[in-house]
């Protein structure tokens, strides 16, 4: 049996606080960003626009904000000031586009530095990247119905996020940052393993945004969005343990067979489940080829391409039963590939 030594221990505690941190960061800055937008902009003449740039800001953006934190090699320091600048967004809520850029670019900032302070502590390992990502999508749920009732001042989601970067910049004079791992340029085998994880989360990002049940209201929409934080986190662990490769196929290959029925709830809600379970994959595996920050961008450069239609309206590809079991089965085709191609 191996032999934990303290300082080991101690390093281990420190990674688990700061997934914790970052994690309950991400969860807060996601909720605040929504609150936001359903709040303060949406119904105003610019919501349009407003939701556009926002998603761009928020989501496109984190490429050259990558490459640039991987350069600077800073983390908290960014993650702190992406929690600032969506504290600002509420301070210009009178002017929505300003808002709206403010907070997509704070959205940007933190998610690049809390993804590769993660990602530094664990490169190895999904199991963290699944905890970290899974609180934004309940996150979005939860400001989005509050911004629609009206159920919290901006005021107090501002505070929380002042707090969150001054907590962020004391965890890091307490514990210190690690040195990103340095990457090779990926090679021709790399480069189909990238697009491959970048194909199938556009397509996990577009069928997020046009999946549509008639079930879908009430009380099944909250356990509809815990199933998809569920899956997040849960589908790292099982990559882990079970091999990145069979975590997919056992994952994707069951969700496109659920989804054929998913006009029943449970069944629904379980193929739902089983199709996030790769978002951690994913990430995992472009971080074995890119550094950290730009890993991280490049996937949600994909998030981004995937709300676009839905964002202008264009026809939806895929519906009803039949084609959401089409695009799981195209995601399983696609992440199998690239994962038997890139050897992990």
């Amino acid at each position: 049996m191996p032999r934990v030594t303290p300082s080991r221990g101690r390093k281990d505690t420190a990674a688990l606080s700061q997934l914790c941190l970052y994690s309950a960061g991400h969860f807060w800055v996601d909720f605040s960003c929504a609150l936001l937008l359903l709040a303060s902009i949406y119904g105003t003449g610019e919501w349009v626009l407003c939701a556009l740039l926002y998603n761009f800001c928020a989501f496109a953006l984190q490429m050259p904000i990558g490459l640039l934190a991987d350069r600077m090699g800073r983390t908290a320091p960014l993650a702190a000031l992406g929690c600032a600048l969506a504290a600002a967004g509420w301070g210009l809520n009178t002017v929505p586009v300003a808002a709206a850029i403010t907070a997509g670019v704070g959205n940007a900032c933190f998610h690049v530095g809390g993804g590769m302070a993660v990602l530094r502590r664990k490169i190895n390992r999904a199991a963290s990247l699944g905890v970290f990502v899974s609180p934004g999508a309940f996150g979005i749920y939860l400001g989005s119905l509050l911004g629609r009732q009206g159920g919290l001042p901006g005021w107090a989601a501002a505070v929380g996020l002042i707090l969150f970067a001054l907590i962020f910049l004391l965890e890091t004079r307490r514990t210190g940052e690690s040195s990103s791992p340095q990457r090779p340029v990926p090679d021709r085998r790399g480069m189909f393993v990238l697009v491959c994880c970048f194909l199938v989360v556009v397509l996990r990002s577009y069928l997020g945004m046009v999946l549509s049940f008639p079930w879908k209201t009430g009380g099944w929409a909250f356990v509809l969005t815990c199933a998809l934080v569920l899956g997040k986190a849960v589908g790292g662990f099982f990559g882990d343990r079970l091999g990145m490769a069979r975590a997919s196929i056992f994952s994707l290959g069951p969700a496109a067979v659920l989804f054929c029925f998913s006009g029943f709830p449970w069944v629904g809600t379980a193929a739902v489940f089983l199709f996030n379970m790769t978002m951690p994959i994913t990430l995992w595996a472009a971080a074995q080829l890119l550094p950290p920050g730009f890993a991280f961008g490049t996937l949600t450069f994909a998030l981004f391409l995937g709300f676009l239609p839905a964002l202008m309206g264009w026809p939806v590809l895929f519906t009803g039963e039949i084609g959401y079991a089409a695009a799981a089965l195209c995601s399983l085709i696609l992440l199998a590939l690239g994962l038997k191609r890139g050897r992990f």
